[in-house]
């Protein structure tokens, strides 16, 4: 399975937990810790290749679990830091620890190592960057090395870590409604960018402090770099704006295009696509109604039923990216 971790910048205050292990590493002083969950059995927090950046002083990055076993890891750190060994913990099910316990009942296994190879962290925060996949390779030495795209597993080589790009979403629209999911995605920390040709949604947005950018002329869809990890939304009531950027999004590869409307407008929605040289074929990849809250009018409300529903097509987009056939290469 590949593992997504966001480089967004968080809000000012949040908690350890949501911030990139593997970016804190990279700008800490100090000699960090790194912490990486390689095995689960039965239920589990979180996935295999979770990770935690533990500084001397024991502040963190990211997390294993829950809470359940991260003070536990911050004291191991310390030994690890003065002894620059690897050391191997199990939690839970097959673990020593019997004051130690996992609430649901699983058991993992996590390698702590001191982070010796900066350098190959800084390739990979470009890699990510450019939204290239990757997988860092963590040896039975704690060595890093970086490689094509593969699933994240634990082997007797040691441990490859996948590197997806994370979701990115493109929203197209006027009003209200593009304003707010445009505010919602970024709020989460995802990357985003809303588009649109009108003054006031522009403005509300810009407002509000998200990214947008004005669309004066339809050339300018090419600019917009769109990938297989980029999902497209457009909130319009008037729907003679649609056909052309529908029409330019079902070039490219993104995994989501929705539009707003009820399933008359997208009977007419599709019917205009195909006037203008789209089949009907091509054309079914364009969702509506979207959202799974049927009938959401509130923009609000629409905006968390649209989320939800990409998101559902996300891990989908996911699960077939793990497949180890499906291998890419990454250049650095």
């Amino acid at each position: 399975m590949q593992c997504e971790l966001q480089a967004a910048p968080l809000l000012s205050g949040a908690h350890p937990a949501l911030a990139d292990p593997w970016e804190l590493a990279i700008n800490a002083s100090g000699d960090v810790v790194m912490a990486v969950l390689t095995e689960t059995r039965g239920p589990a927090y979180r996935l295999p290749g979770a990770a935690m950046a533990i500084l001397p002083d024991g502040s963190f990055s990211g997390a294993i679990t829950s809470g359940c076993v991260e003070a536990d890891l911050i004291l191991n750190a310390s030994d690890v830091r003065n002894t620059g060994d690897v050391r191997v913990l199990r939690y839970g099910e097959g673990s020593t620890f019997i004051d130690i316990r996992l609430p649901c009942g699983g058991g993992i296994e996590v390698m702590l190592f001191p982070l010796r190879d900066v350098e190959v962290l800084r390739k990979l925060a470009k890699a990510r960057k450019l939204r290239r996949p990757v997988s860092l390779q963590i040896s039975k030495s704690g060595r890093l090395t970086l490689g094509p795209i593969t699933e994240t597993k634990n082997d007797a080589h040691g441990f490859a870590l996948g590197f997806e790009p994370p979701l990115q979403f493109l929203t197209f629209g006027a009003g209200p409604e593009a304003s707010v999911f445009a505010a919602l995605v970024e709020g989460l920390g995802y990357e985003q960018q809303l588009v649109s040709h009108d003054a006031m949604t522009l403005a509300s947005t810009r407002a509000s402090g998200n990214k947008c950018r004005e669309l004066t002329n339809l050339s300018e869809l090419f600019a917009l770099q769109i990938d297989s990890r980029t999902a497209a939304v457009l909130f319009y009531h008037d729907h003679d704006y649609e056909p052309e950027i529908i029409k330019h999004l079902l070039s490219t590869p993104a995994f989501y295009i929705g539009a707003q409307g009820s399933r008359a407008t997208q009977r007419s929605r599709l019917q205009r696509l195909e006037e203008i040289g789209v089949s009907l074929n091509r054309s079914s990849r364009v969702r509506g109604p979207i959202g799974v809250i049927p009938s959401s009018r509130d923009p609000k409300s629409l905006a968390v039923s649209v989320l939800a529903e990409i998101m559902a097509a996300g891990s989908q987009v996911s699960k077939a990216s793990e497949q180890p056939n499906l291998k890419k290469e990454c250049c650095l």
